[in-house]
């Protein structure tokens, strides 16, 4: 079975093409960084008229790469949910049309199922069940994976995601968009002992996060420079502020493993492509006799790789969608039905 995969959930568009027998044939993918750089932001109308512009071109792209007619086709996956509204319109209308017009099944994809799936592209894909940190700039979760499609919610972020605290730190710090990598980037400079960042709720029991109270002690340290605050100044607040996020993520980690018994750990979203969260992660998890999966970084951010990927577990447990249009901006993985399940999705 072959299928094309679509992704257009926020400010990149992705396409690829996987064959169940061959893997992935074909990967394009269309970053607007340059678009929303000046506004600090994505701004969603700009996002949704650039996926109208770049993602026709781009499945054309994918199918010349992968030397694949329509004819070679058994269907179509497109991201329905979480994400931006109008985003996600574009995705599932072309995705929906296209089907149409090619007489294909049309799937639609729960956007972090595709991320939690995304390591499955690897070469050594991770058993179930295990653990999954899902960690990016609009979601910080914790789930327990029995198998492939059985989700079960263990803990989440109360208010900010990590990597939109992340990308906060790095406007109060003047560094440029997008905040992450350039907060990662600027902390490797930086002395993570020089401020004593909170490890937010770690003294709580539960597998819940919280980080907006990190990201006002961030606002507080950096306000105490004024004018002055030096490079180095946001290097060290940088290296101590991403050392109490990764401190933070990998306790709630190791809590969630002990209490599942699992002794796999697998971490996906923009945010699990941070060195030094992998590094945190590694030494808990071997202090355990466990395993740390994850994707390679192109297949961390958004990507239509691991959208065409869960999309096939989808097709082949027959979960088409129905012609009707539908996306879902907020949306609970542990929704989605099993994959031995008959309900559609979308």
């Amino acid at each position: 079975m072959r299928i094309l995969g679509i992704e257009t959930s926020c400010d990149e568009t992705g396409v690829a093409i996987y064959d169940e027998q061959q893997g992935l044939m074909a990967d394009v993918l269309y970053s607007q960084i340059a678009l929303h750089a000046e506004y600090g932001g994505v701004i969603p109308e700009l996002a949704s008229r650039d996926h109208v512009r770049k993602l026709l071109p781009l499945i054309q792209q994918v199918l010349d790469e992968a030397d694949c007619s329509v004819a070679d086709l058994d269907g179509i996956a497109y991201t329905a949910g979480p994400g931006l509204v109008g985003a996600l319109m574009v995705g599932a209308a072309t995705a929906q049309s296209l089907a149409y017009a090619w007489k294909k099944p049309a799937v639609a994809v729960h956007h972090m199922e595709g991320h939690l799936l995304a390591p499955m592209l690897e070469d050594n894909p991770p058993e179930f069940p295990l653990v999954a940190l899902l960690v990016s700039g609009g979601h910080t979760q914790l789930v327990l994976v029995e198998r492939m499609g059985e989700y079960q919610l263990l803990g989440e972020s109360l208010d900010d995601a990590a990597g939109e605290a992340f990308d906060k730190t790095a406007k109060m710090l003047g560094l440029p968009y997008p905040g992450g990598p350039a907060v990662a980037k600027m902390a490797e400079q930086g002395d993570d002992s020089r401020f004593d960042f909170p490890r937010p709720m770690i003294g709580k029991p539960g597998l819940d996060f919280s980080f907006s109270g990190l990201k006002t002690f961030t606002l507080n340290t950096r306000q105490k420079f004024a004018e002055d605050i030096s490079e180095q100044d946001k290097a060290d607040i940088c290296a101590c502020f991403q050392r109490a996020v990764v401190e933070t993520l990998s306790l709630k980690c190791k809590r969630a493993l002990k209490q599942t018994g699992c002794r796999r750990l697998l971490i996906a979203g923009g945010v699990s492509a941070n060195t030094a969260l992998r590094e945190c992660l590694e030494a808990m998890v071997a202090k355990l006799n466990g395993e740390l999966f994850y994707a390679r970084p192109s297949l961390c951010t958004d990507n239509g790789a691991m959208i065409a990927y869960a999309g096939m577990q989808r097709l082949k447990a027959e979960q088409f969608a129905d012609l009707g249009i539908q996306v879902r901006p907020r949306w609970p993985l542990s929704e989605l039905p099993s994959l031995t399940s008959n309900k559609k999705i979308g």
